[in-house]
């Protein structure tokens, strides 16, 4: 991006900021439902669930935790976007001197910002219950960057959703999918306890790749050929995101 799309961008989502930190409840709101998926699973029915290895059940299911979270929060992207589209707001900012794909940018560099306060909520509450690692720096370091790819991937998903809407409850509804996906791959138990057609969709859906690689990093284990497998999705998804996402708004203010 040039210095004018920068500097156009860095106002833009100095603007969404400011409405996350007047309604604070967003990110709490994001953060309850993990939390809650959390409590249930551990306390409730962590116990009777195999994962056939010895690690702790906070430990085998934070990663899909850290998902449904990021699920959960890119909603109120797709959500604002709608309500600026209702608003004439975007209008008002094609008659100013301003880059266009600025626009778009400052409502994804918001959610990835409101998303990553929302994913330490989470990672502290699972401290509190238990979660231990021994990953280094250096695979925090990978963790972190899976989970921005991931968080980027899906809120231009939801950049997406929010152009195409044509109501409030749609803007949003897409999440619900993304959300649910999670407990369709190996987030809770091993894909190998699953009948054979769940199981063989769990296993070749991208979230049990992401899943897998995140969890071998916060063990400190290989991640073997799962890192390429969950990077190839989560960059392909990305990718196809923005074009679409950049298509249908050339379309709509052209």
């Amino acid at each position: 991006m040039t210095t004018h799309v920068l500097g156009d961008t860095g106002v833009l989502t100095g603007r969404s900021l400011r409405h996350i930190l007047r309604s604070p409840d967003t990110i709490i709101t994001t953060a309850v439902t993990p939390i809650a998926l959390m409590l249930l699973f551990v306390y409730v029915l962590g116990g009777a669930i195999n994962t056939g290895s010895d690690e702790s059940y906070i430990n085998y299911m934070l990663p899909g935790i850290l998902l449904i979270t990021i699920a959960s929060g890119v909603a109120y992207t797709s959500y604002r976007l709608f309500l600026d589209l209702q608003g004439g707001i975007f209008e008002r900012f094609q008659s100013m001197p301003i880059a266009r794909s600025s626009v778009l940018w400052a409502h994804v560099l918001t959610s990835l910002v409101a998303n990553v306060i929302s994913i330490v909520i989470v990672i502290g509450v699972a401290l509190i219950m238990g979660f231990r690692t021994g990953a280094a720096v250096g695979a925090w370091l990978a963790v972190a960057g899976i989970l921005v790819l991931f968080t980027l991937a899906l809120t231009w998903l939801a950049v997406v959703a929010g152009l195409s809407a044509k109501t409030v409850d749609g803007a949003s509804a897409f999440s619900y999918p993304l959300i649910f996906l999670p407990f369709i791959s190996s987030a809770f138990v091993p894909t190998e306890s699953m009948p054979a057609p769940v199981a063989w969709f769990a296993e070749n859906q991208p979230v049990t790749s992401i899943v897998d690689t995140t969890r071998a990093l916060f063990a400190g284990e290989p991640v073997g050929s799962d890192i390429w497998i969950a990077l190839a999705w989560l960059v392909g998804i990305l990718v196809i995101a923005y074009i679409w996402a950049v298509s249908i708004y050339r379309r709509k203010f052209s």
